[in-house]
């Protein structure tokens, strides 16, 4: 059984910055306009 999990939420908030801390990953978080 494997577990997989999303983040979801409003343009601009901090999403990738969350992925990074979490993952460790050297991922671009840019702001984009909305």
């Amino acid at each position: 059984m494997s577990l997989k999990c999303g983040i979801v939420g409003l343009p601009n908030v901090g999403k990738s910055t969350l992925f990074n801390a979490l993952t460790k990953a050297g991922i671009a978080a840019e702001n984009y306009p909305f």
